[in-house]
């Protein structure tokens, strides 16, 4: 016997969890500075600080989405919950910047387990027509943890140190883990083969491909790196091709691309992920090294995106469900592109900041318009017994586009500052002097450089809005399969 529940509560308590996943993925930049100084270590180590994190959260995502699916979405959530908080207890411990960096790692296997669960866990206890209002908050609430990382980063930094961007995930994991506990529903299994050798193949795959754009930089894109990337691209497409002939239950479901929407949407995420990651990285180096702001400061500026995105996330994700697919994905990205073009236009040492707070407000309108709305479009049609095996194709998809971006923006960075400041670039693409204490007679060559830059995101965007017009409308009625399972804790396998 099943008890029905009213699903918004287990939504809230997957926010709370995914948050510090999200918060930690922008968190730590506003922290490098201060991590160099107490290690004493290079500007390499650091970097690895992030990319460790990066490698071991996007790697496994097909993996742990269908390790849901066997063992309880419920269960693998919880697990990579803890991993996560005690790893986080471990990072703000760390004695030595390679105990952080190991810390980091397994940080980001737990980052992994939790994340394809919250999808899954949204695809299975809401109906697929009130989908995109719990998609919008899960989305909303994702951009603005992502834009207030450098926020919180920067008050913990200043008044108690770089440990605590770490510590304080103890104490709130915690909580979030007895919210999930209690609000989350245990959901029904499905018994599932793992493919080891798929497993194997799609992780090396992507440690290749993602080690390789994280470090085509820091290598001047020599022979080496550019081997490796091609060697992630040959092992992936293998792992493909012996997907399409295995027999039984694939790692991953090449079927599940037999659906339009399905396929656009990972597509469009993609876009999404790169864009933000390739726009953010100019915008922070323009505010702090021309206009001179603090790190605290400048993430202030783009406070409006923020608040717009999480007052218009739920709005949107509601009205969503009764519109066409691509109203509000096409317009998000529209609009989103349009907003790049005018903070690539507005970066000169002498524009004023007001300005830069209007526009990061549009972008934000923008963001609630794609986030949400492209989570329910993506898992609108999958069947529930395959939410895992989907949210982790969709999510690996997100991670893979924020390599991509960051990955570009650093060599098109460096193509720039060559171009304007030849002087200030060293061997191998690196920087000569702090790009946050500039002197005054670099900062329009400065301002220009990242200008050309920040026209980066749009080309994402682009392709994002071109996926989105491409689709179509959802059926008039829900396939059987859709129903949501909402049920007490006793449901069984």
């Amino acid at each position: 016997m099943t008890v029905e529940r009213n699903p918004w509560p287990a939504l809230g308590a997957l926010i709370a969890g995914f948050s510090l996943i999200v918060l930690d993925m922008s968190v730590v930049a506003v922290a490098n500075p201060a991590i160099t100084e107490s290690f004493q270590s290079g500007v390499s180590q650091v970097i690895w600080v992030t990319s460790a994190y990066l490698l071991t959260y996007a790697a496994p995502l097909l993996f742990t989405g269908r390790l849901g699916d066997r063992f309880g979405a419920k269960n693998v959530y919880l697990v990579g919950l803890v991993v996560f908080t005690l790893a986080s207890l471990w990072c703000g411990m760390a004695g030595s910047i390679d105990m952080l960096i190991a810390a980091r790692a397994v940080q980001g296997l737990g980052a992994a387990l939790m994340t394809p669960q919250t999808m899954a866990v949204i695809t299975k206890i809401f109906p697929a027509d009130k989908r995109g209002a719990a998609m919008g908050v899960w989305g909303g609430s994702s951009g603005v943890f992502l834009l207030l990382g450098p926020v919180v980063g920067g008050l913990l930094v200043d008044s108690a140190g770089w440990e605590w961007i770490f510590l304080i995930n103890v104490p709130l994991g915690v909580l979030a883990f007895v919210l999930a506990w209690k609000l989350v529903p245990s959901l029904p299994t499905v018994e599932h083969r793992f493919d080891p050798i798929g497993i194997l193949l799609s992780c090396a795959g992507m440690f290749l491909l993602i080690y390789g754009l994280q470090e085509g930089n820091n290598s001047d894109w020599d022979a080496g790196i550019w081997l490796m990337i091609g060697c992630g691209v040959a092992v992936l497409a293998l792992f493909v091709v012996m997907q399409a002939f295995t027999k039984g239950q694939p790692l991953l479901l090449l079927s599940l691309f037999r659906d339009r929407n399905f396929a656009l949407a990972n597509i469009g995420i993609a876009g999404m992920g790169a864009a933000v990651t390739a726009w953010t990285v100019p915008a922070y180096f323009f505010l702090q090294g021309v206009r001179g702001l603090t790190a605290m400061e400048s993430a202030l500026i783009f406070a409006p995106l923020a608040i717009l995105t999480g007052v218009f996330a739920p709005f949107v994700g509601k009205i969503s469900d009764k519109a066409h697919p691509r109203t509000f994905t096409t317009i998000g990205f529209t609009l989103f592109a349009g907003a790049i073009v005018v903070f690539a236009l507005l970066m000169t040492p002498d524009s004023p900041l007001w300005v830069f707070c209007v526009t990061a407000g549009v972008t934000g309108i923008a963001n609630a318009m794609v986030w949400g709305p492209l989570g329910a479009i993506a898992t609108r049609n999958l069947p529930v017994q395959q939410a895992g095996a989907g949210s982790g194709i969709y999510n690996t998809m997100r991670q893979m586009g924020s390599v991509l971006g960051s990955a570009v923006v650093g060599a098109v960075l460096v193509n720039r500052f060559a171009a304007h400041l030849p002087g200030n670039v060293g061997q191998g693409g690196h920087f000569e002097g702090s790009p946050t204490a500039l002197p005054s007679a670099v900062h329009e060559p400065f301002a220009k450089a990242l200008s050309e830059t920040s026209l980066l995101p749009g080309a994402f965007l682009a392709v994002g809005a071109l996926a989105s017009v491409l689709f179509v409308r959802f059926p008039a009625s829900a396939a059987p399969q859709e129903k949501p399972v909402v049920a007490g804790d006793a449901v069984a396998k």
